[in-house]
């Protein structure tokens, strides 16, 4: 049986075989027997992390530590709210940073808390529940997820990609003056428009790329087209 620890576009925490491009932590929220409980945070600290770094093997649910919450890739992160990892992913979260820094016209690189505090309150109310909003489709970036009429979807070359825990299905036309249920937070959105590329499954690229995309080992950085 998988274990409870795949992150949907939604931010949901559910059992699936698949394992996907980046690893994540919100702190411990599993019990005796690797099942999640109640919560589904302990911390305000989301990040996403590379899956093998350097060569350490890591237990996915130690007791009382942290559980393990895999993605499958930066975009699906982004959505759910979470960060790169400042450790393990020093460049992007440096790139991440900058980008929040000029997208706020701040005088200074954000330190990390600082956006955690600021993306936890774009992330869920005070019912726990998902916030999101709507926008027109053409005025997002690339590497955006949103939900049009049904699943989740990847905005890349003005089409939208269906999500699933294994890939990303046959991109369909995005009206540009439509409007969509943004899922990725406000401030992820303005930092991927200023400039931070997400890390995207390969089978985003199936078929024609569109313009602004290259090839990036197991993934691929999107940027923003506006």
């Amino acid at each position: 049986m998988p274990l409870q620890n795949r992150v949907t576009p939604t931010g949901e925490i559910v059992a699936d075989p698949s394992r996907g491009l980046l690893i994540g932590n919100r702190g411990c929220l599993h019990g005796q027997g690797h099942t999640l409980g109640v919560s589904r945070w302990r911390s305000k600290l989301w990040i996403c992390c590379l899956l093998d770094f350097k060569g350490v093997q890591r237990d996915p649910m130690p007791p009382g530590r942290w559980t393990a919450l895999f993605f499958l890739d930066e975009a699906t992160a982004l959505a759910a709210g979470h960060r790169p990892c400042g450790y393990c992913r020093r460049g992007d979260f440096l790139a991440f940073a900058g980008a929040w820094r000029a997208a706020r016209d701040l005088p200074r690189r954000p330190w990390a808390a600082e956006m955690d505090t600021a993306l936890h309150r774009e992330r869920t109310d005070r019912s726990r529940r998902k916030l999101s909003y709507l926008a027109p489709a053409g005025e997002l970036p690339d590497g955006v997820m949103v939900r049009d009429g049904g699943e989740p979807g990847l905005l890349i070359g003005g089409q939208v990609r269906p999500w699933s825990f294994h890939g990303y299905g046959a991109p369909a036309p995005a009206d540009p003056a439509g409007r969509v249920e943004v899922l990725t937070p406000p401030s992820i959105v303005a930092a991927i428009t200023a400039g931070y590329r997400p890390l995207v499954h390969p089978s985003a690229l199936a078929g024609s790329p569109p313009a602004g995309l290259s090839p990036a080992g197991i993934g691929a950085r999107v940027r923003a087209h506006n």
